[in-house]
């Protein structure tokens, strides 16, 4: 089964937590900046890494956005580029945008030019820790916005014996990138297989959604 790829704009804190996480866990990973150094940095990790100014559609243009099932822009303070990358990233058939706000002017304008989802990433620290003090089932948690995460988790007890596609988890707003089994990752799981109980997912939703994982 094909891997999921995602592109990463913007390689400061973020951006670069966002990259690796996404290649540790099996993902493809594109990863563009305009510094030569956080480009070198990080080519090792991730499928490919591009320096390119992210302001300049035509250079976005030229690195083959198409095939991409999601693409994250992680440009705080530099609203023009943020904008231009999620313009460029939608008019390529980009499915989901999540676009990283500066501040709140900043997310609005990048909700008019089509960003799928608006975060601010600074809001959110401490959660995390929260998160996983509170709930031993919450193996690792980003917190990506006040709303919305990446986790770890281990098999939620309602899941063992059913299939990723029985569970139908993306109608929960729930989307499954990877089991791990042990330490080997596999990305884009079998939907067909039964869940056990010694398994763990990373999943990315909503945090209403994640919390309900395991109400039942």
């Amino acid at each position: 089964m094909a891997k999921k790829e995602f592109a990463v704009f913007g390689l400061g804190e973020f951006g670069r937590s966002v990259a690796l996480t996404l290649a540790k866990n099996g993902c493809q990973v594109l990863a563009v900046d305009w510094k030569v150094e956080k480009v070198q940095d990080i080519a090792d990790y991730v499928t490919h890494a591009f320096r390119a100014d992210v302001s300049d559609a035509e250079a976005l243009r030229s690195l083959g956005l198409h095939n991409l099932d999601g693409a994250i822009i992680a440009i705080g303070e530099n609203l023009e580029a943020s904008i231009m990358a999620t313009i460029v990233t939608k008019e390529c058939g980009v499915p989901y945008v999540l676009a990283k706000a500066h501040n709140d002017i900043h997310g609005m304008v990048l909700q008019k030019v089509g960003a799928d989802k608006v975060i601010f990433p600074e809001r959110a620290m401490g959660v995390r820790t929260a998160r996983n003090i509170i709930s031993g089932n919450f193996i690792d948690t980003m917190e990506l916005s006040n709303s919305f995460s990446m986790v770890e988790v281990v098999t939620p007890q309602n899941w063992i014996g059913k299939s990723l596609r029985q569970l139908d988890l993306r109608s929960f707003g729930l989307n499954v990138i990877a089991r791990k089994d042990g330490e080997r990752i596999i990305p884009t799981p079998d939907p067909d297989r039964s869940a056990q109980v010694d398994d763990t997912y990373i999943i990315l939703g909503e945090n209403e959604a994640l919390e309900k994982l395991y109400s039942n």
